[in-house]
């Protein structure tokens, strides 16, 4: 699927982030879901309720289709600044035990 999405900064220092798996380069210091969209990423989690997809939807952090877990922290991906080494999944909901 191509995406609508791309940087604006072609000359912003690149660095190695993993979104499920997937080895990333990213601009560093930039909007997390926004260099998330423009590295193709359009699915960010599923909804609880019926698994539909989910994606940034609002990018200032009134709504929360971007939720990912980052190093093992549930954030809005839209409130988040691009860092070397994160890694980042689609948040997962807790097991019944």
């Amino acid at each position: 699927m191509k995406t609508a999405f791309r940087s604006l900064n072609t000359d912003d220092r690149r660095v190695h982030v993993v979104f499920d798996g997937q080895d990333l380069s990213l601009p560093d210091g930039e909007n997390l879901a926004a260099s998330l969209l423009a590295a193709g990423i359009h699915r960010f989690r599923e909804t609880p309720a019926s698994g539909a997809p989910r994606a940034p939807y609002c990018m200032m952090g009134a709504c929360y289709d971007c939720l990912v877990e980052i190093d093992g922290i549930v954030r809005q991906a839209c409130l988040v600044t691009v860092q070397e080494g994160m890694t980042i999944r689609k948040p997962h909901e807790p097991q019944d035990e």
